[in-house]
């Protein structure tokens, strides 16, 4: 495996129905020996889609530049983070407006959001649009082991609030591969993990019951290529694959808690394997993995669906019974405005944990959430009105030295979402002429 050469950045830990890829090493790069740093480092993008619009009253900052010392209530959980994180106003989704169709307000501020066209409805077939994310996976998805990955918390089906296929094909799904073919998000954590980090397999449901009673770690497999692994690396470079395995271990047994609460809690449910009942819990499980997969470079491009679009679910863990869709039709009333920004901040909370995880996980001098741009937002500003214009939306990370933090920008009226997705696929080193709706590249965004 070790020879006098560079480590290969494809260099995997292997053992039965296991293969670990590894975060970037000094052994990968042996010019840091010199103190000089090596290539420049992968920059990544994800898209974390909120559903049913935001109380806008309580998320925007009050001016342009920098970011207050206190941030609007809803944002506040990121007031450790201000330095990292760019308030972007006014942009605008205009395909997600009323047209002579039947998509809906949800479904076209969904299914059209990373494609910036209008999704239209047929009956038969759902027709929506190339998502920017797949143009750059198709472009730079060669490079690592997956060229996207989806992700997401709910399935309106399982929630039984979606009325149609082509409904739910549109407000459960924000990656396309083309204008008819969806990439539904993977739901199940046990799933993620098995997908990142096994042999490709799929297995059963009954399958994976009888591997979880005699389950060992996956670790245990690969410890032989551990330990010849370990032995021809200096401290620094041990010391990272200690703490980048031990995170792997810290899954594995949230897994593995989530699996045992729901046999005891939930025996009767007809639920996925190992989804945990606590939304913050499967939050954290999902956006662990992706962490993780950024630190390996498994993948460059993730899209995460918070909970579908449209969504009526419950967050009784924060005392409101309620559901969330109909709550954001609240005509103003202030209880059932006070729930909404409720919500909206227990979402943006588990948002700033994962931003901490990120900030945490180093990566050469610096770390992965500096070399990530990380959308946070959706496809309704008041989810009352059904309005698509000034959406809420905040980009987290450097871009690999690109974007300065600790802002505010705001846009001319009317600009398209579009110009941000086509500044950010420039960055990912994918050039486009043209781009849904877009007008141009989103001015102000660069360190300039």
């Amino acid at each position: 495996m070790i020879t006098k050469k560079a480590l290969s950045r494809r260099t995997l830990l292997r053992g039965a129905g296991a293969a670990i890829a590894l975060p970037a090493l000094d052994a990968m790069a042996p010019a840091l020996a010199s103190s000089q740093l090596p290539g420049p480092r992968p920059v990544r993008m994800a898209f974390v889609y909120v559903p049913n619009g935001i109380d806008m009253r309580n998320w925007t900052p009050p001016a342009d530049g920098p970011l207050p010392a206190q941030l609007p209530r809803i944002l506040r959980p990121l007031e450790p983070f201000r330095e990292d994180i760019t308030i972007l106003s006014n942009l605008t989704h205009n395909g997600g407006r009323a047209l002579l169709d039947g998509a809906g307000d949800h479904g076209r501020c969904c299914g059209g959001y990373l494609s910036g066209v209008h999704v239209r409805k047929s009956f038969v077939d759902i027709q929506a649009g190339v998502s920017m994310d797949q143009i750059v996976a198709n472009a730079i998805g060669h490079k690592t082991r997956f060229p996207s990955l989806e992700v997401g918390l709910e399935d309106a089906r399982q929630a039984g609030d979606c009325d149609s296929g082509y409904s739910c094909a549109y407000t459960n799904n924000l990656a396309w591969r083309s204008e008819t073919q969806p990439l539904p998000p993977i739901l199940d954590p046990r799933a993620l993990f098995e997908r990142l980090f096994g042999t490709g397999a799929e297995l059963s449901p009954e399958a994976r019951a009888r591997q979880a009673k005699y389950r060992r770690s996956i670790l245990d497999f690969v410890q032989n290529d551990t330990r010849k692994l370990e032995s021809a690396l200096g401290p620094a470079d041990r010391r990272k694959i200690d703490e980048y395995l031990s995170s792997i271990r810290s899954i594995e047994l949230q897994l593995q808690k989530a699996e045992n609460d729901n046999a005891v809690i939930h025996p009767g449910l007809e639920k996925p394997y190992g989804v945990p009942a606590d939304f913050a819990e499967h939050f954290k499980l999902m956006t662990d993995m992706i962490t993780v997969a950024f630190q390996a470079d498994l993948s460059r491009i993730v899209t995460f669906l918070v909970t579908r679009e449209g969504t009526s679910r419950p967050y009784r863990e924060i005392g409101i019974p309620d559901g969330h869709h109909p709550l954001t039709h609240h005509m103003n009333k202030p209880e059932l405005l006070e729930k909404v920004t409720q919500i909206n901040t227990y979402h943006v909370q588990q948002f700033a944990g994962w931003i901490e995880k990120l900030k945490a996980a180093r990566e050469g001098d610096g770390n992965v959430l500096e070399n990530s741009m990380i959308v946070y937002g959706a496809g309704l500003s008041d989810g009352n009105k059904h309005t698509h214009e000034d959406l809420p939306t905040l980009i987290a990370g450097g871009g690999g030295g690109y974007i300065r933090g600790g802002r505010r920008i705001t846009a001319r009226r009317e600009t398209p979402m579009s110009n941000l997705f086509l500044t950010m696929m420039d960055r990912m080193g994918v050039q486009v002429d043209h781009f849904g709706d877009a007008t141009g590249r989103l001015a102000g965004l660069d360190l300039a």
